[in-house]
């Protein structure tokens, strides 16, 4: 294998590029087969097929659907698409390491009869990170991320709702994953709000009850952008209440500078006045800023930052 080789399994490496590694395995076989190495090749092709079949075993979740319209009540985001950079202050990051490695070290925990945190819930305002937060988890532990569909779940006839529900859990049940309730409030609206009547009850009892015995062997994580209107029951089920709120200065700088790593930046911006600026914004809002700015900048022929990009990435977002 020659360098240029090497460094194509090596950036597949580092890109979680399936296809590109089983094609450069393959393609190691062959030159230890043309060097007349069968016995390493056959052990190689042996380990090659052991690792597909276990990989195409890891995927098979299956994933369940209504009964009276075949629709499927969850979909399972690829390993690939995950977007798992994140940045966060150092209490948010710790909280969610702590995730991690109890998750990591279940084995170990269960030997003093101890369980690692496995139901999280995920508040704050829109844009600033929850769902991301569910991707960097399943990123980091190598687990599929399975999003539920609540248009799908919710059915006008009655037990049905609940029966989707309770299959969505079911599944979770049949491998490690990230089963992903995501704005967790259209169904968990607190009870006494009396706006809700009927099948909407029934599925946040349900929920509750689910809740209460789920021991699947993945995580499951819930967000919402409305904590003071959810059931203070739904709190209490959770391992982990962990609230995401808009970047503070120094996360807002990081998000400048991580969404526009690529790009050449001008050292003379002054960032001090770009952070007053979009103070109070969302995550999401500011890399859109960022990469608003690195499109002008390159539909202009220039290859680099200035600040006056930045500015008017700024002006153009308040517009919306």
């Amino acid at each position: 294998m020659n360098s240029t080789q090497l460094r194509r399994l090596f950036k597949a490496i580092a890109d979680n590029d399936n296809e590109t590694i089983n094609d450069m395995a393959n393609l190691l076989i062959e030159e230890e087969m043309k060097k007349g190495h069968n016995k390493v090749a056959n052990n190689l092709k042996k380990i090659l097929k052991e690792s597909n079949n276990r990989n195409i075993d890891e995927k098979m979740v299956q994933l369940p659907v209504s009964r009276r319209y075949n629709q499927t009540l969850a979909v399972e985001i690829p390993f690939n698409q995950l977007q798992h950079n994140m940045i966060l202050n150092e209490q948010l990051e710790s909280r969610f390491k702590k995730i991690e490695k109890e998750y990591l070290a279940k084995e170990r925990l269960s030997k003093y009869n101890l369980r690692p945190k496995t139901k999280i819930l995920l508040y704050g305002p829109s844009g600033c990170g929850k769902t991301l937060g569910a991707q960097r988890l399943a990123w980091n532990l190598g687990l599929p991320l399975i999003k539920v569909k609540f248009d799908a779940i919710i059915s006008s006839f009655l037990g049905e709702s609940t029966a989707n529900l309770r299959a969505i859990f079911e599944m979770s049940q049949q491998k490690p994953c990230i089963l992903l309730l995501d704005e967790c409030d259209f169904i968990a609206k607190a009870r006494n709000l009396g706006q809700d009547v009927g099948e909407i009850p029934r599925i946040v009892n349900m929920l509750l009850m689910l809740l209460d015995e789920y021991k699947a062997p993945g995580l499951l994580i819930a967000t919402t952008n409305l904590e003071k209107s959810l059931d203070n029951a739904l709190f209490r089920r959770f391992d982990d209440v962990i609230e995401i709120k808009k970047p503070e200065e120094v996360e807002i700088k990081r998000i400048f500078d991580m969404t526009l790593s690529a790009m050449k930046v001008e050292k003379n911006i002054n960032w001090d006045m770009i952070v007053e600026k979009v103070k109070g914004m969302s995550a999401a809002n500011i890399v859109t800023i960022a990469e608003n700015a690195a499109k002008e900048s390159v539909l202009e022929g220039n290859v680099m930052i200035t600040q006056k990009y930045i500015e008017n990435a700024i002006v153009d977002i308040f517009k919306y």
